[in-house]
């Protein structure tokens, strides 16, 4: 196998690995290095001639380990790593929003030592988590840093479906972990619109010259949730009894936009590729609601309705209104 960096390097490599994957036989490190068995052996043997303890223990549960001893550098983490660390553990833990609390003070530090245009889109909310799509590290730390320099992009991405590669020019703004899925929020130049973009679908990052100015004040939150409930197939226009405030504080924004219609009442509009689920949505709300616009979201209420109502039978009884006694 060929071995392009210095054994140093290497070794410093194999180092990480170790510490990584405490047990690592002498093979697995040879993979994880690209090297050889041999060459693997002969980075540790380097290590060890450093004065770094590393034990070695036989068996079918052997392998490599840091031994005693060692102090490790501080702690060092790049932003696209810091950035999934704080995204990772805001939807899985219940006190990480709260700067009180043991893990949310660890998170708010984590965000002060980040890039202001790393740490902006990041806000201390949880939300459900959904699968993880498989992303590249490269993908992330480049979108990142494009984002740090204004950098305008060449992208390759994959569309939905298994749809053909297309190459995409945009100003990139901000990479968010949002659910549990990474996504850039950009301007394309070719649509010369904002585009929200899978990262686990961009399939090459091609850095050019040309750089640009985000949007002042820019919410990138607020302006991918707000991208996510548009430009789906099913119109979606619900009228909510409660005002706006109270209809806020149960809405995600990536619902619909809400607006306030009179006092004591509030308009969603959205779109979705799912109205049975979206449906689902609207009937955990504490609030009544009457669906305005989109046929196929009405269709899909009343489905809901029907299969509750069968869910609470009254006994067998039938046609009898709420005045009614049973004889």
């Amino acid at each position: 196998m060929r071995d392009d960096l210095s054994p140093t390097a290497r070794a410093l490599q194999a180092l990480e690995a170790i510490q990584n994957t405490p047990g690592i036989t002498a093979e697995r490190l040879g993979r994880r290095l690209g090297v050889s068995d041999r060459a693997a052996r002969r980075y540790v043997a380097i290590l060890r001639e450093a004065g770094v303890p590393i034990d070695a223990v036989s068996g079918p549960r052997g392998g490599y380990r840091i031994g005693r001893g060692l102090r490790l550098p501080p702690l060092m983490l790049t932003a696209a790593e810091a950035t999934g660390l704080v995204m990772a553990v805001l939807e899985g833990h219940p006190g990480a929003a709260d700067a009180d609390d043991l893990v949310g003070g660890g998170l708010a530090k984590i965000l002060r030592a980040l890039p202001r245009q790393v740490a902006e889109p990041i806000r201390l909310r949880r939300g459900p988590a959904k699968a993880p799509a498989a992303v590249r590290h490269e993908t992330v730390t480049e979108l990142i840093a494009a984002c740090e320099a204004t950098r305008t992009l060449e992208l390759g991405y994959q569309a939905g479906g298994g749809g053909p590669e297309r190459t995409m020019r945009v100003d990139p703004w901000a990479v968010v972990l949002r659910h549990s899925r990474w996504y850039l929020l950009a301007w394309s130049h070719q649509a010369d619109a904002v585009r929200v973009l899978r990262v686990d679908r961009v399939t090459a990052v091609l850095s050019t010259p040309r750089t640009f100015t985000p949007p002042p004040d820019l919410d990138a939150l607020r302006t991918l949730e707000e991208h996510l409930s548009q430009h789906w197939t099913h119109e979606v226009d619900v009228l909510l009894h409660a005002p706006l405030t109270e209809a806020a504080r149960w809405l995600p924004r990536s619902l619909g936009r809400i607006e306030a219609d009179g006092d004591d009442r509030t308009r969603l509009r959205a779109t979705t590729d799912n109205p049975r689920w979206y449906a689902r949505q609207l009937a955990a709300l504490p609030m009544l609601f009457e669906v305005v616009g989109g046929d196929d979201l009405r269709a899909a209420v009343v489905a809901l309705s029907e299969q509750l109502a069968r869910a609470a039978p009254h006994n067998g009884v039938r046609g009898r209104g709420p005045g009614r006694r049973r004889p």
